[in-house]
């Protein structure tokens, strides 16, 4: 049987136009998307646009993609990844 620990996305890697790459928690990252999301609700991507909440389409976003198109020459990108304590 498969550890259902192995698909817990808590922790991702975040890589942002001209930033480091981050680490952050499932909970930073939804405040980042919360916080874009906010300044680009005239520009919403199509699949967000039936969602009339932030924070609902946060949660949509962090659940369903990877990126969010920040237009031209711009980029936000995120991944989970699973951290091993020593």
């Amino acid at each position: 049987m498969v550890d259902p620990r192995l698909y817990d996305d808590q922790s991702f890697v975040v890589l942002a136009t001209n930033q480091p790459e981050e680490i952050v928690t499932r909970d930073e990252l939804l405040s980042r998307l919360q916080q874009i999301l906010t300044h680009r609700q005239d520009h919403l991507p199509r699949d967000l646009q039936h969602l009339s909440e932030i924070d609902e389409q946060a949660e949509y976003l962090l659940d369903t993609s990877c990126e969010l198109d920040m237009g031209a020459g711009e980029f936000l990108q995120w991944y989970a990844v699973r951290l091993e304590k020593e």
